[in-house]
Formats: C-alpha cells, sequence, structure tokens
C-alpha cells in the first residue's frame, strides 16, 4: 500500500494547492491553529481537511491543470507500478490525482476521495477514509483489506495504517512519528530503491 501525496509525489499536492490558491492571511492561521488541534487530540486529519479546503473556491480545471503542470514523482514509480501493481490510498482526490497518472502513462488501483469545489468553498467527499476501529476515527486503514500488507507513506495520515503493516516504509513526518514509537521501518527515498528492498526478501 503505498501513500500519495508527498510519497510517490516530491511534495504534498494538497498543501501546494491551497498556498497556491488560497490567500495567505486566511490560510497561515488557520493552519497554525489546526495544527494545534491535531497535535493535542481535539481535532481529526478529516477535520482539519475539511476546513481547509473550505477556503478554497478556485474551479476544478484550474486547480487539476495547477498540478498536472506542478506535481513531480519519484523516480523509478512508473516501474515500480508495472512490477508490483501497488494499491494507492490517499487522502487527496481522484481528480486531482488521475490526470498526473495519465501524465506519467500508468494506471493504478487507487482509493481515494473525490473534491467538491464551489464557489463557497471545496467540500469533500469521503470515500477512502472509514471509521477505523483501531484509532477511532475516520483513517485509512479502515479502506485496507484484510492480510497482511507493507506500507509506504510519509504523513499523519499514514500513521495509524503503517502500524498495521507487516513491513514499513517512511520519510519525512511519518518516520518521526514512528521513531517516537518505537516501531520499526525501513527509510523510504525513491521506488528503485523501494522495489529493490521488496525484491531481496
Amino acid at each position: 500500500m503505498i501513500d500519495w501525496d508527498g510519497t510517490v509525489t516530491e511534495s504534498d499536492t494538497l498543501m501546494l494547492t491551497l498556498r497556491h490558491f488560497v490567500a495567505p492571511g486566511l490560510l497561515e492561521p488557520l493552519e497554525a491553529e489546526l495544527d494545534a488541534g491535531l497535535a493535542d487530540g481535539t481535532i481529526t486529519h478529516r477535520e482539519v481537511m475539511e476546513r481547509e479546503f473550505a477556503l478554497l473556491n478556485t474551479p476544478l480545471e484550474e486547480v487539476v491543470a495547477f498540478v498536472e503542470k506542478h506535481a513531480r514523482v519519484r523516480p523509478g514509480f512508473t516501474g515500480f507500478v508495472r512490477r508490483f501493481d501497488p494499491l494507492v490510498v490517499s487522502s487527496s482526490f481522484f481528480e486531482t490525482i488521475e490526470p498526473v497518472l495519465r501524465r506519467e502513462g500508468v494506471t493504478v488501483r487507487l482509493r481515494a476521495n473525490h473534491a467538491g469545489p464551489g464557489a463557497d468553498g471545496w467540500r469533500i467527499r469521503w470515500e477512502s477514509d472509514s471509521d477505523c476501529t483501531t484509532c477511532n476515527e475516520p483513517c485509512k486503514r479502515g479502506s485496507l483489506p484484510d492480510g497482511p500488507f507493507v506500507y509506504v507513506g510519509d504523513g499523519y495520515s499514514d500513521r495509524c495504517a503503517a502500524l498495521g503493516a507487516e513491513r514499513i516504509f517512511a520519510r519525512d513526518g511519518l518516520a518521526l512519528y514512528l521513531d517516537e514509537q518505537g516501531v520499526a521501518y525501513e527509510p523510504f527515498t525513491d521506488f528503485t530503491s523501494l522495489a529493490a528492498a521488496l525484491e531481496l526478501t
């Protein structure tokens, strides 16, 4: 199982979008408030995304064009998909992920949410993150199939899903969290190295 934003892509396309299209004077104070709430457990990741994207009133086609232009996938992704047929599990949107996949010439199994753009802010149709009996929040783990799996991720939304994996490859915020929890993982840098690591086992 592979996360999309910040894992497949070199940068988080959700944050790229918000920071490009939402005025800093609106976004930055809200981000500070939401980050604090997420850290102390008074707000869920889903609520964070809903409040952030309520600030976005840009038409979908404009956002898609921006993401297609600026999203960069990590080295080796296309070959990895053809070799391993991974499931991509994302809190992001089909509408912004699929154009990047087409640009890269690959098709993946994808579980993601849907964007509901509007002039009064975007609304999210949550189809990927379902209620989880482990963390008691809507999270990616509730969307995963039964059975052992490898998980590759980078951020907050990957935490619970990663903890259910047989083997974890992590970077950035997820790696820091796993260090704090004393959970073993292997570093993730790119898909060429990931493929080599998986083929050795």
